[in-house]
């Protein structure tokens, strides 16, 4: 085994990392996600802000 052998198979198991994350970037569970991220921009109203520790103070 010389260096064109590892760096084949570096190559094979990097296009096939590479199928996985596109597989799983475009799998069903993720489009809802993916949704509602795309209607962000278009909301109207900002998010509310959260009520918590540091709530009805001034920032400094």
């Amino acid at each position: 085994m010389d260096i064109n052998d590892l760096r084949s198979l570096f190559t094979v198991l990097s296009m096939i990392c590479f199928g996985g994350i596109v597989w799983w970037a475009y799998s069903s569970r993720r489009k809802q996600a993916y949704e509602e991220a795309a209607m962000l921009p278009l909301e109207d109203d900002p998010p509310a802000p959260v009520a918590g520790r540091n709530a009805g103070q001034a920032n400094n």
